[in-house]
């Protein structure tokens, strides 16, 4: 079984572990109807189509 040579400061085992909790900002797409900046996958908030299709009524 592998043992570690030599201890791991808390600095560098905190900063390997903090890796893990950075933030992405999330994927953007543009609609093909309307070209307003909307998640990729979701209904457009702007115009509410969907797949080529209108999926929800926007006033």
């Amino acid at each position: 079984m592998a043992v570690p040579k030599k201890k791991m400061s808390k600095a560098k085992s905190r900063s390997r572990r903090a890796s893990a909790w950075r933030l992405e900002v999330p994927s953007r797409s543009t609609c093909p109807r309307c070209a307003a900046v909307k998640l990729p996958h979701v209904v457009c908030g702007n115009c509410g189509w969907y797949h080529g299709r209108q999926a929800i009524e926007v006033d």
